[in-house]
């Protein structure tokens, strides 16, 4: 397959299915962001080392720049604008506007779709599963404290 081979794709991406035809080498980062017009997720580093670009599939963490949008046909993509129901934020990304977590904002999509997922994972996880879930994101503006505390918080109202 060359570099400039096109694939037609079907992309479920917060609950819509989209048929796409993208060069096989496009990442799901570049998909989401330049054919969907879904700009929440972004590229940080491009190498997958920071975690701004995450997105749940399937229900599990996953760095977009670096996977590419052909392999994931036939799975669940949400990104940080999918976790909205209707016009109510999801727990969680009121908990980080809550407690003041979400200082520049850059990275913070990222940060909420890895609390996310750790919480439905497990609701009552510690705060030591916190840091954890979140060790893969990286921010420049924050010392953590306050995004631990806004994914605590949302961990004991459930």
């Amino acid at each position: 397959m060359s570099e400039n081979t096109t694939l037609e794709i079907d992309l479920s991406v917060n609950g819509v299915v989209y048929t796409l035809e993208v060069l096989a080498r496009r990442t799901l980062l570049e998909v989401l962001r330049e054919e969907l017009g879904l700009t929440g997720s972004k590229r940080g580093c491009n190498q997958g080392i920071c975690g701004a670009c995450n997105v749940l599939v399937d229900g599990e963490v996953r760095r977009s720049c670096i996977s590419l949008a052909c392999t994931l046909a036939n799975t669940k993509i949400t990104t940080i604008e999918g976790l909205e129901n209707g016009n109510a934020l999801d727990p969680v990304q009121e908990a980080f506007v809550h407690t003041g977590a979400i200082q520049c904002g850059f990275c913070m999509p990222g940060m909420v779709i890895a609390a996310k997922a750790a919480l439905d994972e497990n609701p009552n996880a510690s705060i030591d599963e916190i840091r954890h879930a979140l060790g893969g994101n990286l921010c420049r503006c924050s010392g953590y404290v306050k995004v631990v505390d806004a994914v605590l918080s949302v961990g004991k109202e459930s």
